[in-house]
């Protein structure tokens, strides 16, 4: 079994169901693919932050379940290679910002070496960046083609339109109803980031709970005020 003892918790809303695919319709397939049926070698995906890569690469090992295993490289690089010794054994491997470790040389060993592992026990490597594999600065030869040779998909951005319905189908995930008139006000006076706008989701409901109160216009327009200052 692998070395690497990770009691890593899944973030609760991380799952297929709350992950609008507008856009994205054809990787979110293939990953409920590869995630269920275990279909294909697995597959790169890349795109800016806060796209929604890490709520995918989390949502394959939530429906995967215990034979997957989540690796945050952006938490986890600097405790060294090692810490993905025998990872093989898993029958699929997420590496979630693969792009922290590329350009060291001992990080692209160990990753070469689980590659090929994986694909001798017929296993299923998911990784994430920001970019693609041949913009990727990863300097073993050998691994950048390894890498090239994964499916490879961009992780398209949200529109406006779309961002509101992402919000509001994180909201009806958490069992919260946002009404289009919340959603738009939201959108109107927050950053547009998606990391911002669930943030600030978080936020409200956790005061929406507190207060009993409905995400009406006028409390959201309080709650920002409380916030800001």
């Amino acid at each position: 079994m692998s070395q690497l003892a990770l009691p890593l918790r899944l973030d609760d809303h991380a799952v297929f169901a709350s992950f609008l695919p507008t856009g994205n319709e054809a990787l979110v397939g293939l990953l409920a693919n590869i995630s269920s049926e275990r279909v294909g070698n697995g597959c790169w995906i890349w795109g800016p932050p806060w796209v929604g890569k890490t709520h995918l690469l989390q949502a394959v090992c939530d429906r995967a379940g215990d034979c997957s295993v989540y690796v945050p490289m952006a938490t986890l690089a600097g405790a060294g290679p090692s810490l993905i010794d025998g990872l093989a054994s898993r029958e699929l491997v997420c590496i979630d910002d693969f792009d922290r470790i590329a350009g060291d040389g001992a990080w692209e060993h160990a990753m070469f070496t689980l590659y090929n592992d994986i694909v001798a026990e017929g296993g299923q490597l998911v990784v994430s960046a920001s970019m693609a594999p041949r913009e990727c600065p990863i300097g073993l030869a050998d691994l950048a083609s390894r890498m090239s040779q994964l499916p490879i998909y961009s992780v398209q951005a949200l529109a406006d339109d779309d961002r509101a319905a992402a919000l509001q189908l994180r909201a009806s995930h958490r069992g919260l109803e946002l009404p289009d008139e919340t959603a738009r006000y939201l959108l109107s006076r927050s950053r547009r980031d998606m990391a911002s706008l669930y943030g600030l989701l978080d936020t409200l409901d956790r005061e929406a709970l507190r207060a009993q109160r409905r995400l009406t216009v006028p409390f959201v327009r309080e709650v920002l005020k409380t916030v800001s200052g």
